[in-house]
């Protein structure tokens, strides 16, 4: 490998191109200052070359994973910078763009509803149901059970007995929780710890979770906590009676949490009850809505999703019809954006890669399959030296 300076690294990076799909749809263009990140864990495949002080502007090329979207404005020209701490613009060429854009193609916050109420008041199915009738594809749930902090040895014990009491605002890593939402509402990915209520503990793997247009977060302790107050957009209650949400936990602890009947009718008496009216029952007051008997209540549940809809065409996120109205089939990509050739290997590859009844381990090898052929295709473009048998590729 030899360094052969700044000029000749800006022309390597430009010959080097972009590689697409061409059955990823077509390009779209919008503007990022230096310093700015694409964010979003993992939904496109994203090349991006950077340019010293006084080269020329940066050009990026992304690959969705999902549908196709048409073309949006033309690119700018990129423009030098004249002193070396200067900020400039990048044209960055994307076949569709992930949901944290706007049509504008600006980073935009995600909408974050969240659901409080007591415990087994049927938040988790308020905010399933939600889900199911948004009808958006890209939308993240984040439960509060999953940061509970792990037990020492001492409490353990006690909850081994029934002794200890998890319904308080300090049962749970608030810090941890307020970071983690409001990376998700910047559209990043984040990793959520997994907690076994079996054994009160972390597992040793965590889940990872991806940007999105909205982000659903329920807990019964979700309006104790100031700083999460003030990340939500949309602040639920949902209101159970007590007789119910005790038959609802009684059967949710036995047949899910491994616990036995008098131990739990002993921690509610003595742990779940008092925390209600102390801590759940008074944050009602910052509730927007207030959702009575939870999920059977599907006419709260269906003014509250389209009052989310409205919230999101607001925000630019219903962008498909002006995408549409600015497609362009006549404009032609950039000479640095090449075509990998759709021979039938790569129809075949998308065909099982867009099938819904694709296996998780079919789909992961022939998307990691095509990666590679990307790849090499993009290497095809580099500089390259024959010596001998071997391709010396000069960088």
């Amino acid at each position: 490998m030899r360094n052969g300076g700044r000029g000749e690294r800006a022309s390597l990076r430009r010959a080097a191109g972009a590689v697409l799909s061409e059955s990823a749809g077509k390009k779209e263009t919008m503007e990022l200052e230096d310093g700015e990140e694409a964010l979003g864990g993992g939904e496109r495949v994203i090349s991006v070359s950077s340019s010293d002080s006084g080269s020329e502007g940066d050009e990026v090329a992304a690959l969705p994973a999902d549908t196709t979207s048409p073309r949006g404005n033309k690119a700018s020209t990129p423009r030098k910078s004249s002193t070396p701490g200067e900020r400039r613009r990048r044209t960055i060429y994307i076949a569709g763009r992930p949901p944290w854009y706007d049509s504008h193609g600006q980073i935009a916050e995600a909408f974050v509803i969240g659901l409080a109420g007591g415990s087994a008041s049927g938040k988790t199915t308020v905010a399933r149901r939600i889900i199911e009738s948004l009808g958006v594809p890209w939308v993240s749930l984040l439960s509060m059970d999953s940061f509970y902090k792990a037990l020492t040895p001492e409490q353990n014990k006690k909850a081994a007995e029934n002794e200890y009491n998890f319904d308080r605002p300090d049962a749970f890593d608030m810090d941890l929780l307020v970071e983690t939402l409001q990376k998700l509402k910047e559209g990043k990915h984040v990793e959520i710890p997994i907690y076994d209520f079996s054994t009160h503990a972390h597992a040793k793997y965590k889940h990872t979770m991806y940007g999105a247009n909205v982000v659903v977060f329920e807990g019964i302790m979700a309006f104790c906590h100031a700083p999460l107050l003030k990340l939500m957009d949309l602040k639920i209650f949902v209101d159970t009676d007590s007789d119910i949400r005790l038959a609802r936990r009684l059967r949710r602890d036995i047949a899910e949490r491994g616990r036995d009947l008098e131990g739990v009718l002993k921690q509610y008496n003595k742990f779940v009850k008092p925390a209600f009216h102390q801590f759940i029952q008074p944050t009602m007051q910052y509730a927007d809505i207030v959702v009575p008997r939870g999920g059977q209540n599907r006419v709260a549940v269906q003014l509250i999703v389209e009052h989310v809809k409205d919230q999101l065409k607001q925000r630019g996120f219903n962008n498909r019809p002006k995408l549409l109205a600015g497609q362009r089939e006549t404009e032609a990509l950039p000479d640095s954006v090449h075509i990998l050739p759709n021979k039938p290997q790569v129809k075949a590859m998308h065909t099982v890669i867009r099938n819904k009844e694709t296996k998780r381990d079919d789909f992961v090898f022939f998307t990691n399959r095509l990666a590679c052929l990307a790849m090499e295709y993009a290497h095809s473009f580099l500089p390259f030296q024959v010596r001998g048998h071997m391709k010396m590729w000069i960088m």
